[in-house]
């Protein structure tokens, strides 16, 4: 009995295409591409038949971000276009928050000032004095004594004829209405305005005025058939 001796032919070493760098085809993130040399056609071929087509490996995300960790020129515009956009309005409300305020604090600051010269002046409650010669028992050494008060919003008007109190008239005016209407002032002059030779009495109440008619011994509210010429 013979025997036939078959020569077991040698295992061939498998070859792994995915651990061979030469066949994938890198590119670099800029203008300038290098190419790769072309692959003989003998070892081209049994790796195509191995692996199939060449494939190309994708660089690993980490060399696309070169700026470490910061936002790259793509990203930033829209987001500074945004901020820039909401800049302005903010800016805007800013201004005009700052505008009110400064008009608010004008307005009070002005309105304060003017009640502390009135308190100078006129006092409280508001008073106001003056002498002149109207022809009720005076003279020009003697003159009358006029003084004006607004008394909780009532103007009352006292006269001392001569500067004697013994004599003296009291003249009610209006009742002044309004939020710091006690605090107005009441001024007066005495004009001839109906043309008799008389003074008559001119009271001013901011952009008003009463007439008191100066009959020659004491005075009277303005009536409708008077002729006075202001």
């Amino acid at each position: 009995m013979s025997v036939t001796l078959v020569k077991k032919q040698p295992r061939p070493i498998e070859y792994d295409v995915a651990d061979d760098d030469s066949v994938y085809v890198t590119r670099r993130p800029s203008s300038a591409r290098k190419y790769q040399q072309p692959i003989q056609q003998g070892i081209a071929d049994d790796l195509t038949a191995q692996s199939g087509p060449l494939i190309q490996r994708r660089r690993a995300s980490k060399e696309l971000n070169t700026n470490n960790g910061t936002m790259s020129s793509a990203v930033a515009p829209p987001l500074m276009e945004k901020r820039w956009k909401r800049f302005p309005l903010a800016a805007v409300l800013l201004g005009m928050g700052v505008t009110i305020i400064l008009a608010v604090g004008l307005s009070f600051l002005g309105s304060w000032w003017r009640i502390h010269q009135d308190d100078m002046q006129y006092g409280r409650p508001r008073t106001f004095q003056f002498d002149a010669v109207v022809g009720h028992e005076d003279s020009a050494s003697n003159p009358t004594h006029f003084i004006l008060i607004n008394l909780n919003r009532h103007v009352e008007i006292i006269e001392l004829p001569g500067g004697d109190g013994a004599h003296a008239h009291i003249y009610l005016g209006p009742i002044l209405f309004g939020d710091g209407q006690d605090l107005t002032p009441v001024t007066a002059q005495v004009q001839d305005v109906n043309g008799d030779g008389r003074p008559d009495l001119i009271v001013h109440i901011q952009d008003q005025t009463i007439v008191f008619i100066n009959t020659g011994t004491a005075f009277r509210p303005q009536e409708l058939g008077d002729h006075i010429h202001l």
